[in-house]
């Protein structure tokens, strides 16, 4: 006995793809689209849903410059202060002094010698 597909050809579809009548029957939120101004002269317009329950953030970052946006166009935020990146070593530096750091390197390398069973260096002092 063999099976006929009398429904036409076999269709399928991706896993997680939307249904084709998604949106069938359902009425959209209405929505408010708000200018936010960047100190370089950009415009970012957001859209949020028009509702009582949504809060509008008064900063924004910009679409085009990353920078910081806000809703005054006359007087946009600032560009915050750019903090360089700092090493591991920069943060180390910070906590410890050149004479700590080298008392404890040396303590290190004792301890070390002494597992490996190293002799000691003399002092050249």
């Amino acid at each position: 006995m063999s099976v006929i597909n009398t429904n036409g050809p076999i269709r399928g579809s991706r896993v997680g793809s939307a249904s084709p009548r998604a949106d069938f029957g359902v009425q959209s939120v209405p929505t408010i689209s708000v200018d936010y101004y960047c100190v370089n002269g950009h415009i970012t317009s957001p859209t949020f849903a028009d509702s009582e329950k949504v809060e509008i953030p008064s900063e924004w970052e910009c679409d085009e410059c990353g920078l910081p946006a806000g809703r005054d166009p006359q007087n946009p935020p600032q560009e915050p202060e750019n903090i360089p990146y700092k090493t591991h070593f920069d943060y180390l530096q910070e906590r410890r002094t050149d004479t700590d750091g080298e008392k404890l390197l040396n303590e290190a390398l004792q301890k070390l010698r002494k597992r490996r069973g190293v002799v000691e260096p003399k002092d050249e002092a």
